[in-house]
């Protein structure tokens, strides 16, 4: 480095402009160049450190070096320059300059001037070689968020000075726009003729999962939200620091949430943004002048497996707040007395200190109660005799909104019993913004499939075969944590093809590790939805399959999925029953089951007194509540009561039945689901005349006689099994003119037992026919039953 003091007498200014002029053909910079500067290896060099040639321009945060050099540092496309400095992992980004205070103070070629800031955070002396890089930010490398302790360059002994953090951010922004921030970084400016520094504390992106940084850093921007903060000893008390930015609620801008690994809850998160978050996205004046106080908490309640604790932890990390306290609601419990609702308080100590000692100006706490329903459960409805739970609650209640009720603290529960929770707790001022996080739609099973499967399709690790448009439009009714196990499952079984069990040393090819969409086809197989329709009992109902059972059976089948489409399309048709009765046998049950499955709803049940056998009045009662309760988180759904006498207990005699379970079915046929469900229920009976009695009969809308099958009825179903001799056919269908289909296969299956020795597998293979004698005498054993 060279400082030139000349005195300009005439002399001196001709040989002053025989320099300009020189300096002109070196380089269009205007500043001299030191021919002999170094060779530039691998993309780094080794520099001299010198000190800033100015005391002006170490306030500035730039490095400065010869026009040459700087041409090293350019980013290409840009007229920023940078320069990675240092030998250490931590090492500083820093732009880079060329002085401009006087021609006659420039930096030789080779040499970059660091002031005493950067020479201590580098750990470098003077004259002491450093190594130098060019740094090209990556993509999405603007800071949104920047926390910084500030203070005086030099104490100022016991003075205190008001910094207004408003027009302090403005003037930072100003005179380190495009700087790059790392943690830890210190930095020195001049501010209303006072010297300050600033050390970062915390730099956070706008999209953190963009950025292949190690290190906490990136380019300050206007845009980017600044956070003061300075010790009681430093003098300095910031004024302001809610309203120097317009959004400073959340450290990000903007949000992706697919990006956070959330999948199909866009809705959820606009209710919980525009409830719980745009208020305090204001600064404070606004708020008061509004008269309005900020949401304290809300409760994300649904289904198990829906992201419920997801979308809590990521709300957690989104908030530029202090780190969220979680808690698991059992573990508040304390067998000591007194110690629970201690540990309720101690969640809250450090915001009553905060808004003690700052008001307005104090941070957001954020309390994260995971299975909140294990703490507050309803009032009274405990009997273990100590009354703890019933103290939690009151306890609770006074520190979110008590006499000397927080501002400063949101409080997140979540919970899969919504109904357990007492009242108290659900009422505005308290957990006021309850958002149900429910099933995903197709196009959110279609966003978590993609977020489970980004990773192996950007590793080549998933077969072009595979179309996630399908299987989200397969996958209904499945949650988002199912969806990660059919993910999971059909990997397993790519995992596997790949593996040997005579020798599971053999080294993996990972080249060939491909999953299908035959992969996922199995795991769908595999991985049940909790809340789908019960395929396995909706088949049992209809062994024999479907068969053409005559215009009659026809009609009523036709009629039913006519009612399936009004539920499905028509806005004014939330609720639809319809009942199914005739004879014994007559193919209630299979019509029901065989309409349900057509209809390709999401959820279809079927409650029969089968799955309650055993169970005491009671329980069936909250057994059949509980299928509906369920029928209302899917959005079309489909509820079959099968044998309706049987579940109500009817015995002819008396007659006796159950008058708890009756009302329960007339209370819930009447019930309409919650808006935007959908629900279609199906009751089958063979005693109609009793369920007219009871009122059952008219909750229902629409009826249906499902009759016996006359002769031209069976023949249409005996050609279809094509089990007897074209000739035999008229007068096997003559002789069962009818006969309830139940019967009629069971009258089949003893005749195909065969005798002279036929088998019945011959007979269903076509090889045989039945003997039309032997079928005439298998009738007569089973004709006085219908």
């Amino acid at each position: 480095m060279v400082w030139h003091q000349i005195a300009l007498n005439p002399k001196h200014k001709i040989k002053t402009f025989i320099i300009k002029q020189e300096r002109k053909k070196l380089n269009p910079f205007g500043s001299v160049v030191d021919l002999m500067a170094g060779s530039w290896v691998g993309g780094s060099k080794a520099m001299i450190v010198v000190s800033a040639p100015h005391q002006d321009l170490a306030l500035t945060n730039l490095v400065y070096c010869s026009p040459s050099d700087l041409n090293k540092f350019r980013v290409p496309g840009s007229n920023l320059a940078f320069a990675c400095v240092g030998n250490s992992p931590d090492m500083l980004v820093l732009s880079v300059s060329y002085p401009l205070i006087s021609i006659f103070c420039y930096i030789d070629g080779g040499h970059i001037a660091l002031n005493a800031f950067h020479r201590k955070h580098a750990k470098v002396s003077t004259t002491d070689s450093v190594s130098v890089s060019r740094f090209i930010p990556p993509d999405n490398f603007n800071l949104a968020f920047l926390r910084v302790d500030l203070e005086f360059v030099t104490k100022k002994g016991t003075k205190n000075e008001q910094i207004d953090a408003v027009l302090l951010t403005q003037q930072l922004q100003k005179k380190f726009l495009n700087h790059v921030m790392t943690a830890g970084q210190t930095v020195s400016f001049e501010y209303h003729g006072s010297k300050y520094k600033f050390t970062v504390i915390q730099a956070d992106l706008e999209k953190q999962e963009t950025s292949n940084e190690t290190l906490e850093r990136g380019i300050l921007s206007d845009e980017t939200y600044i956070v003061f903060e300075a010790s009681n000893a430093s003098g300095i008390k910031i004024l302001n620091q809610r309203e120097a930015a317009s959004s400073n609620i959340f450290r990000h801008k903007e949000f992706n949430l697919q990006s956070l690994g959330i999948g199909g809850l866009s809705a959820e998160f606009s209710d919980i943004f525009r409830r719980a978050f745009a208020s305090r996205v204001f600064p404070p004046h606004v708020t008061n002048k509004l008269g309005i106080k900020h949401v304290k908490g809300m409760l994300l309640f649904g289904p198990p497996g829906t992201g419920k604790t997801l979308m809590a932890r990521q709300i957690g990390k989104m908030l530029n707040t202090k780190d969220p306290k979680i808690v698991n609601g059992p573990e508040v419990l304390s067998k000591f007395v007194g110690e629970t609702e201690k540990n309720v308080r101690d969640l809250f100590a450090d915001a009553e200190n905060d808004q003690r000692n700052l008001g307005d100006q104090s941070e957001l706490h954020v309390i994260i109660f995971d299975e909140i329903d294990a703490i507050c459960k309803s009032r009274g409805s405990t009997r273990d005799g100590t009354g703890v739970h019933d103290s939690i609650v009151n306890q609770l209640l006074t520190k979110i909104d008590g006499v000397e009720s927080l501002n400063n603290v949101l409080l997140i529960g979540m919970t899969n019993r919504k109904d357990l929770l007492d009242e108290a707790l659900l009422r505005p001022g308290r957990l006021e913004v309850q958002v149900e996080i429910s099933l995903p739609d197709e196009n959110g099973r279609l966003q978590i499939l993609q977020i489970h499967t980004n990773k192996m399709k950007d590793n080549s690790f998933l077969a072009s075969d595979v179309n996630l448009e399908e299987l989200a439009a397969r996958t209904k009714n499945y949650s988002g944590a199912e969806l990660e196990g059919v993910v999971k499952s059909a990997v397993s079984y790519a995992l596997n093809r790949q593996l040997s069990l005579d020798d599971l040393t053999k080294p993996v090819d990972e080249e060939n590790i491909k999953v299908t969409m035959a992969d996922f086809v199995h795991a769908l197989h595999e991985i049940i939805p909790a809340f789908g329709a019960s395929m396995d009992n909706l088949e049992r109902c209809r062994p024999n399959g479907v068969v053409d059972c005559g215009e009659r059976h026809g009609h009523i089948y036709k009629r039913a999925m006519l009612i399936v489409e009004q539920v499905r399309v028509s806005k004014g048709s939330e609720l639809v029953t319809c009942l199914l009765e005739g004879p014994s046998g007559s193919g209630k049950s299979a019509m029901a089951t065989t309409v349900g499955i057509d209809s390709d709803f999401a959820y279809v049940k079927i409650i029969s007194a089968e799955t309650m056998l055993g169970l005491s009045e009671s329980t069936k009662c909250a057994q059949i509540v509980k299928v509906f309760e369920d029928a209302y988180k899917s959005p079309l759904s489909i509820i079959i009561l099968d044998d309706i006498e049987r579940l109500l207990e009817y015995v002819p005699t008396g007659p006796r039945f159950s008058n708890l379970i009756t009302q329960t079915l007339l209370v819930l046929l009447k019930r309409l689901p919650p808006k935007g469900k959908s629900i279609l229920v199906i009751g089958t009976t063979s005693e109609v005349d009793f369920l007219d009695s009871l009122g059952i009969c008219n909750a229902f809308s629409i009826a249906y006689n499902v009759p016996k099958l006359r002769s031209e009825d069976a023949k249409k179903v005996l050609k279809n099994l094509n089990v007897f001799a074209e000739d035999d056919i008229d007068a096997a269908a003559e002789a069962v003119n009818d006969i309830p289909i139940k019967k009629l296969y069971m009258l089949v299956e003893m005749a195909a037992q065969g005798e002279n020795g036929g088998t019945a597998e011959a007979i269903y293979s076509g090889q045989q026919k039945i003997n039309i004698s032997h079928f005439f005498d298998c009738l007569g054993d089973i004709v006085r039953f219908y």
